[in-house]
């Protein structure tokens, strides 16, 4: 499975995926730092990774419809602290066959409450729990 982290991410983040037998690469490492989001996803769409991210824009389902991207995972922990976050992804990617995930993926958030990202609000089919926090996701068609 590839993976594309993208700037909000820890770096720290790639070798531990790596550890887990993902290959992975950083819009860092890449020279995307301060790019346009559309730039990061149009990237790593070219390179068929799927996109892990902290970016709300990326839920967007206007400018990055299901099917046109191997994928975007948006992370909404409880809190934003870098070892929270490190470990709430890995927990996931330890917790999800990554295959069965849909197009966009919207996790943190209730696809129910009033917090919801858009693409929860039109695209989730079905939540689950990691870490005491909600996951929604879709399952590939």
């Amino acid at each position: 499975m590839k993976i594309k982290l993208d700037e909000n991410l820890s770096r720290y983040l790639k070798d531990l995926l790596q550890a887990e037998g993902y290959n992975v690469e950083t819009a860092l490492d890449e020279g995307l730092k301060g790019r346009p989001d559309v730039e990061v996803g149009a990237t790593a769409r070219n390179e068929g990774r799927i996109l892990f991210t902290l970016d709300v824009e990326f839920a967007d389902l206007r400018k990055y419809p299901p099917g046109s991207h191997p994928g975007v995972i948006l992370f909404r922990p409880r809190t934003m602290g870098p070892l929270t976050v490190n470990n709430f992804v890995l927990e996931f990617v330890r917790s999800t066959d990554l295959s069965e995930l849909a197009k966009v993926c919207c996790c943190g958030r209730s696809r129910s409450g009033s917090r919801a990202t858009p693409a929860c609000k039109s695209g989730c089919l079905s939540c689950d729990r990691v870490l005491g926090q909600k996951i929604a996701f879709a399952k590939l068609q």
